[in-house]
């Protein structure tokens, strides 16, 4: 143990040793928090606690993975399973499932996931006729969210007369009918959706005092990641079980605290001392990850922020290259810089795709992106897209499963009892849905019973409804003798849904059957790895509930070579040697949703904090002159982020010609005389022409001399120098259209034309003089 400690700064120690009482962690970007949670907790299990008594809390599988696989190779791997150690959510679920029944739901509950939610609150705006463009289900269910994290029931909320009025001023005064249908119907079912598995803990831990002791007793040491990104009702659990020992260690950086939009608090770090008896403060703020220039850059922007606790991050890295700025005219123009400036460092210095990442404000960005990336050839992968497990054909899989698990889904059972066709119409299932709605029972218990209850259906119907309740009792008869990929592989078959799918020979339909085989897959390889966990089977139960708490990062295996595509929101924690932050405009970056406050502002300025602390050795700012929104082409100007950096960390790619003067079309004698002694330029910003403003001061040159000039003859010096290349056969690269070959050459001197035909766009006759051509093969 002596040797891991050893290998840890002076900084990183100190939190490390101090087994008891209440701490907090100030870790910088890139400091190497996570080591220093791995190597306390791998130290309290080598000081004698016992690993069950041991609470680690982090935001992502990802993380919690990566810290266990790390204890394994310092503590052993039988050791290290016994840490309680997961997500906030992947826990409390965990908790949720031994004392379910405490709060009336069963053992095996279903744990909704966004697009299930969705559909419900649908499906009763719809049953309660309201207006759907109103009363919009993603909106619906977003404001409910809320009130969950913020801890307000459906009892809470109807003893507000302010939320009521908050929501009739915003025309949606049936908003808390819909969230105590919502409610119901999630409870009937026997589900819980992502934000009741912290509902329901506070629920179980306030209202059960003996079970609040149990866990008290058995989590002596917590320890929490990323702090500054606990909500409120994430912060009342760990307050509540920290409470009777106070051993907890919190660790975050509040410079990188960015969910606000989702519920966290910033407050819940900066007050953490005042929750606790002399809590001990220690700060790492030596960043191991990143060069100097990007360290001292991150730091001039994010000192502009008010609401902070002090610390001062500070590297040993070398200089490493400034930071490059880059001016577009177009969003399309700023994709193909991005593109062609991957192509030439891959090319130049040999770096996989995996090296480089593009970070965005919006998802909608990415298109240009794509479209640039696609056209030279370079893979890619977007994060946050549509995942794996919310295909339609994974979707209904699921489903079933679900169903075998606890029949009670209605969700389940409405998506999937006419998939494939067996005759069962929606008629059919408005019928069982208002009978099941009547005698406040499921619609499966209503099928159970169909003979039994007048619903004036046909005999064939009843008959069609009983095969299908006979179906899913079968299923439940294997799933008790046999795993989660047994039962997996004969559903698919026996439902019919790989059949149906054949029918459909079009390549979508293939693809789809092909996702199905990726699913079998991948419950084939959990079933096998579960062999591994004491305790575990493999069972349907345990893969569901995998499946349920996994996010779009948890199944990136990191050995895929693409270029990385997200949001900034979800790089955090990642790290690339080359980063790309794309549309640094105002109104976009920062958010022109986020300008009404200070508090707002400074969340965006922690967000580009975050995306520039993301890159190791080379970060690029690139903006557009113009962007299309809505089908309209906007005028935009750079974010006042670029500006909030020293011009010594910055390298503009493009500044604005400063030889170039408008010659006026009238006679400027009409505007009267100026005093010419009292004009100087002002600092140029990276992407605007020169402002003459009043002052004494003489004009300053300092900028001009650094900025690299645009090279007027460019584009016609490129095309000579690569005319001598220039051969049918040869391989060329075009910033607009990409790769593609030489199939005809004509003409001679400035009319020569090139016949190409692209990869993607197919052949194109070029004027040779206009054509800016890179030779590649």
């Amino acid at each position: 143990m002596q040797h891991y400690i050893d290998q840890l700064n002076e900084a990183q120690r100190a939190p490390v040793l101090q087994k008891d009482g209440a701490m907090i962690v100030i870790a910088g970007a890139g400091s190497g928090k996570t080591r220093v949670l791995t190597m306390r907790i791998a130290y309290l299990m080598h000081q004698g606690v016992d690993a069950f008594n041991i609470l680690a809390l982090t935001f992502t599988n990802k993380a919690a993975r990566e810290m266990k696989n790390r204890i394994a190779s310092i503590v052993g791997n039988n050791e290290a399973k016994n840490l309680w150690m997961g997500t906030f959510h992947s826990v409390f679920a965990k908790i949720l499932r031994i004392e379910s029944e405490k709060l009336g739901y069963p053992s095996n509950f279903t744990i909704y996931d966004t697009q299930d939610s969705v559909r419900l609150i649908g499906q009763i705006i719809k049953e309660m006729q309201l207006d759907k463009d109103v009363y919009k289900p993603k909106q619906v269910l977003g404001r409910i969210s809320q009130y969950k994290n913020s801890l307000i029931t459906v009892r809470a909320y109807f003893n507000n007369p302010e939320l009521q009025e908050a929501d009739a001023m915003s025309k949606k005064p049936r908003m808390g009918e819909i969230y105590q249908n919502y409610v119901e119907r999630c409870f009937k079912s026997g589900a819980m959706d992502f934000d009741d598995l912290l509902l329901k803990t506070n629920e179980l831990l306030n209202r059960f005092p003996d079970v609040l002791a149990k866990y008290q007793d058995r989590f002596r040491y917590i320890l929490v990641d990323e702090y500054q990104d606990t909500n409120h009702s994430q912060y009342l659990i760990v307050k509540a079980l920290s409470d009777r020992f106070q051993n907890i260690c919190v660790v975050g950086d509040d410079a990188q605290s960015i969910y606000a939009f989702r519920g966290a608090n910033i407050n819940n770090i900066l007050n953490f001392q005042k929750d606790y008896d002399g809590v001990k403060m220690f700060r790492l703020e030596q960043n191991y990850r990143s060069s100097r220039n990007i360290v001292e850059a991150a730091n001039n922007v994010i000192d502009k922020n008010k609401t902070k606790l002090d610390k001062v991050v500070w590297t040993d890295n070398e200089d490493g290259p400034p930071i490059k700025v880059h001016r577009s005219l177009t969003d399309s123009e700023e994709g193909r810089f991005v593109a062609s400036t991957i192509f030439e460092q891959k090319m130049q210095k040999q770096l996989p795709n995996n090296h480089f990442a593009v970070l965005y404000r919006t998802n909608a960005q990415s298109r240009s992106i794509e479209d640039a990336l696609r056209k030279r050839d370079i893979p890619y992968r977007i994060y946050g897209g549509l995942s794996f497990y919310q295909r339609k054909e994974i979707k209904d899989v699921l489903a079933y499963l679900r169903l075998v698990i606890n029949p009670k889904d209605e969700e389940a059972l409405v998506r999937v009892i006419n998939y494939p066709a067996r005759g069962i119409g929606d008629t059919t299932v408005e019928k069982l849905t208002v009978a099941a709605n009547h005698y406040k029972r499921s619609i499966f218990e209503v099928m159970q019973h169909i003979d039994k209850i007048d619903l004036k259906l046909n005999s064939g119907t009843k008959q069609k409804l009983q095969d299908f309740v006979t179906m899913i009792q079968s299923f439940q008869v294997i799933n008790e003798n046999q795993d989660a990929f047994y039962l997996t592989d004969h559903v698919t078959k026996k439902t019919g849904l790989v059949q149906e799918l054949k029918k459909d020979g079009t390549p979508e339909g293939i693809a789809r059957i092909e996702n199905i085989e990726e699913l079998l897959n991948g419950i084939k390889d959990f079933t096998e790895g579960q062999k591994e966990i004491d305790g575990a089977r493999g069972s349907l139960a345990e893969f569901l509930e995998d499946v349920a708490l996994a996010t779009d990062l948890d199944n990136d295996t990191g050995d895929d070579d693409r270029v990385a595509l997200m949001t900034i929101h979800l790089a955090k924690g990642l790290e690339f040697p080359h980063v790309f932050i794309v549309g640094l405009e105002e109104d976009l970056f920062p958010s022109a949703m986020s300008l009404n406050t200070r508090s707002e502002l400074e969340e965006e300025r922690r967000l580009f904090y975050v995306a520039l602390t993301r890159a190791e050795h080379q970060a690029y700012l690139t903006y557009a002159q113009s962007r299309y929104r809505w089908g309209k082409l906007v005028d935009s100007e750079p974010s006042r982020f670029i500006e909030e950096i020293d011009d010594r960390y910055l390298d503009y790619l493009n500044p604005m010609d400063t030889n170039y003067r408008y010659k006026p079309m009238m006679d400027i004698d009409i505007f009267g005389d100026v005093d010419k002694s009292k004009l100087r330029l002002n600092k140029p910003v990276a992407g605007t022409p020169p402002a003459y403003i009043t002052s004494q001061e003489p004009i300053s040159t300092a900028n001009i001399r650094r900025l690299k000039p645009v090279n007027a003859s460019s584009s016609s010096s490129k095309s000579t120098t690569i005319d001598s290349n220039l051969k049918i056969g040869a391989i060329v690269m075009h910033e607009r259209f990409g790769k593609g070959e030489i199939v005809n050459l004509e003409g001679v001197g400035a009319d020569k034309k090139a016949e190409i035909r692209f990869d993607v766009g197919g052949l194109k006759k070029l004027l040779l003089r206009f054509a800016k051509l890179d030779v590649i093969g």
